[in-house]
């Protein structure tokens, strides 16, 4: 490549007083970095940079990037002679050499002679080659050696205002745009000539970007933005900013907020798009976006905007935006959406008002208690009409009690702020808030039938060429952990306790808890691993502290740019929709029968977060206490971990029918065949007549008021006659039987006197008995239809969900250190 040799006057160089601030704000480290020449007003782009950069042609010698996949390695001028060789690309590129051609400026060969010449054919400038041709007649090594041949002075450069070459003539234009020049006059399109040295584009050089022929303020506007898209990482390649630079230019626009995105094509307008956001953003703060009706979220540290403008009185909006600027900076991490649902729960009040009062509300003095009425039945109304879900109308409600309530504890209803002469009876009570609808929270997990088609389709997800996306699936599945939580994890998230058993370390970005540990089973360590090795080869130079476990593929040229939740959530939406149906078996009613068919379950119920209540619906469902699940969770609070399995009346009623059905007594003996006939009030009766205990119920009036611990033969529930078991304890029965039958085996190896292993071992009595009542149940669901056998092992899932854990007051082994669903084997 020729070097760049311009001579720009100072006038040419003055600066709009009015881009000062933009300017400041251009760090000169980056300029640096991009070799800004500010009197050439030239951008040299550096090759050597991982957001500029690609690899380099396969030819030997051609130093030219190769930016997409389809050109094999090669770039488009080598591409073009291999299309045409017949060769293969080994063949081609073993063989073939660069291809030469000037590129650039090409200087007369004359020593020290500053103009251009009109390329490597004829390598002097038009006054020396006259010379040579006409007035010497000697070849072109002898003439530039010659006494009398002397250097000349530039004639300035090309009137072109983008151009930074030399003209050929005093009044013309560099060899180049007068070849361009003279076309456009035959083709007859040439126009206004001055407009066209306006608008008309530099000739283009691989690597450097020509600002010139623009406003001083469009030049700043492009290098800020230029430089907070570098920032964000964003790739940047000059086959793109080149162009976008030459649309500005064409449209004479003073500044970048007054382009024509029509005239874009898509990878310019992207561009056009990203620099107006950055300009948007600039000199924002919290104070300069208070007192608007839409807020940008990035002078508050949020993403997004925030949105006021619906709503219509002037004193609520003041209202509403003095409660948000108080809010926000409570919050942790990117919670605009949370604050967005608090002022759209205002706005819903806001339309109640403008829709039932004369005056629509704007009276602050007016309204009273009868409006917060019209507007819960208005939102009852909405509900009920199908426009609003159960969980948005309580959501609303809530929202706007806490906004009403907040906004009075701030001062707002005192002189000169905006509820100044509020009535006092204008808010909402406790009482209005209606009962959250029935599992708004529980039934969120998803079914043990669809948790196995799904496992079995992961394939599907890494064959979209996204294998971090199936990775994250994997983890949110096995580890139960929030999507943000998993998309945000380190490279070296995976770590060993000092037992040696793998442990995740991920942080808790809602509760603002870092660090934190979750014990893993080594498959989930194995898919970590996995993933952590094919980083390691995408990203080989950058340390790993730097590294993220799943890097996005946009825009991350040094790995530290994770996958976003919302960009997981599209392709968890694509993969899920591109499934076949999920069919489960569903409870159903029937002319007035309840059956068991085999229906799709809604995809519309599979989603990322779906897999964290699964997570606690297995865990609680395989016994873990509450207490080991909070934990397990990361809750701060058991009640929110609760809200993950709770079970409703309804569904608790109809499965505790269908298990007690088949209740046994320490014998292996129905107790309670005909549950169904049962009425409310024996329900109750039977609800504080019998207490809990391990693998089963005691009915002794004695031990139920004490809770279970007023019992004689305590730990030895299976050689009581108040002792009853059903198809729910099954699980714990076998589980009992196993525990009993390896403390046999582990006391008859143990060291210790007899007396001791006597009084320790568990009787062939107890062993018995367990087994034969865990057979009696075994066989009793044997005899079942397949239906009844289906409808009993819901009814299982829902009873245990519910159950509270109760143990011997002995040392407990936890639960299974591995509660992945199963993956496919083939």
């Amino acid at each position: 490549m020729t070097v760049i040799r311009t001579a720009v006057s100072a006038a040419e160089a003055v600066t709009d007083e009015t881009a000062n601030p933009l300017r400041e704000a251009i760090n000169p480290e980056f300029l640096q970095l991009m070799g800004w020449d500010p009197q050439a007003k030239l951008l040299f782009i550096p090759r050597n940079h991982p957001q500029f950069s690609a690899p380099e042609c396969l030819v030997s010698g051609c130093d030219k990037m190769v930016h997409y996949a389809f050109q094999q390695g090669l770039c488009v001028g080598c591409m073009r002679r291999w299309e045409k060789s017949g060769q293969s690309i080994k063949e081609f590129t073993g063989t073939a050499k660069r291809y030469w051609r000037a590129i650039g400026e090409v200087p007369c060969t004359v020593p020290q002679c500053a103009r251009p010449s009109n390329g490597l054919a004829t390598p002097l400038c038009a006054a020396h080659l006259y010379q040579q041709k006409r007035i010497y007649k000697i070849p072109v090594e002898e003439f530039v050696e010659h006494p009398d041949v002397v250097p000349l002075e530039a004639f300035g450069l090309c009137q072109v205002a983008a151009c930074y070459r030399q003209r050929q003539s005093p009044t013309g234009y560099c060899p180049a745009h007068a070849q361009r020049r003279r076309a456009e006059i035959r083709k007859g399109t040439l126009g206004d000539e001055e407009h066209w040295r306006r608008t008309t584009n530099a000739i283009s050089q691989n690597g450097v970007i020509s600002l010139r022929g623009l406003p001083d303020r469009v030049v700043h506007e492009i290098l800020y933005g230029l430089q907070e898209r570098v920032r964000e990482g964003v790739m940047q390649k000059d086959y793109i900013l080149r162009p976008f630079c030459d649309r500005v230019r064409s449209q004479l626009v003073t500044t970048l907020t007054e382009l024509d995105l029509g005239a874009f094509n898509h990878q310019t307008k992207n561009i056009a798009t990203g620099f107006l956001k950055h300009l948007s953003r600039f000199g924002l703060t919290p104070e300069t976006e208070r007192h608007k009706d839409i807020w940008s979220g990035y002078a508050f540290g949020l993403d997004g905007n925030l949105y006021f403008d619906k709503i219509s009185q002037s004193w609520l909006r003041d209202a509403t935006r003095s409660w948000a600027i108080d809010d926000i900076p409570k919050r942790r991490g990117k919670s605009r959406a949370t604050v967005q649902a608090h002022i759209n729960a205002i706005v819903q009040l806001s339309d109640s008002l403008r829709l039932n009062r004369p005056d629509h509300g704007e009276d602050v003095h007016a309204v009273a208690r009868d409006d917060v009425t019209i507007f819960l039945n208005r939102l009852r109304f909405l509900n009920e009409q199908g426009e609003i879900s159960g969980y948005t109308h309580v959501r609303v409600v809530r929202y706007a009690r806490r906004l009403l309530s907040r906004m009075r504890t701030l001062g707002l209803t005192q002189r000169d702020q905006p509820l100044h002469g509020i009535c006092e009876t204008f808010g909402l009570r406790a009482e209005d808030v209606p009962d959250d609808p029935e599992d708004n929270e529980a039934g969120k997990d998803l079914p043990a039938e669809v948790m196995t088609q799904l496992c079995q389709h992961l394939d599907r997800l890494e064959a979209t060429g996204a294998p971090e996306i199936r990775t994250a699936v994997e983890l949110i599945i096995d580890t139960g952990r929030r999507p943000a939580e998993i998309c945000r994890l380190p490279y070296d998230c995976l770590e060993r306790d000092d037992d040696g058993k793998l442990t995740l370390v991920y942080d808790n970005h809602k509760s603002a808890r870092k660090a934190r540990r979750l014990p893993i089973s080594g498959e989930t360590g194995a898919v970590i691993t996995a993933q952590q090795e094919q980083v390691r080869a995408r990203f080989p130079d950058i340390p790993t502290d730097e590294l993220k476990l799943l890097p996005t593929v946009l825009t991350n040229k040094m790995g530290s740019k994770p996958v976003t939740p919302e960009w997981l959530a599209a392709r968890h939406r694509a993969w899920v929709e591109s499934l076949p149906e999920f069919l489960v078996p569903t409870v159903v009613t029937v002319k007035g029968r309840q059956v068991t068919k085999v229906l799709p379950f809604d995809k519309a119920k599979i989603f990322p977060y779906a897999y964290r209540h699964t997570y606690a619906q297995r865990h609680a469902d395989a016994g873990v206490a509450p207490d080991a699940l909070q934990s397990l969770m990361d809750h701060r609070q058991l009640t929110t971990t609760q809200q993950y399995y709770r079970v409703s009346e309804t569904r608790k009623r109809e499965a505790v029918e269908r298990v007690t059905a088949m209740q046994f007594d320490r014998n292996g003996n129905r107790v309670w065949r005909k549950a169904q006939a049962l009425l409310d009030s024996e329900h109750a009766r039977r609800a504080i007549g019998e207490v809990q205990v391990p693998y089963g119920l005691c009915t002794e009036p004695a031990n139920v008021q004490a809770g279970g611990h007023d019992c004689p033969v305590r730990f030895r529930c299976v050689g009581c006659d108040h002792f009853r078991t059903d198809v729910s304890y099954l699980p714990d029965l076998e589980a009992y039987l196993a525990d009993l039958l390896r403390g046999r085996e582990r006391l008859a190896a143990f060291a210790a006197d007899s007396w001791a292993k006597a009084e320790a071992m568990p009787s062939d009595e107890e062993i018995t008995r367990v087994r034969r009542l865990v057979k009696r149940v075994r066989d009793d669901l044997g005899d079942l239809t397949e239906e009844d056998r289906t409808q009993i092992r819901e009814a299982v899932t829902v009873v245990r969900r519910t159950r509270r854990i109760v143990a011997l007051g002995l040392p407990r082994i936890g639960p299974p250190e591995d509660l992945r669903p199963e993956r496919p084997t083939g």
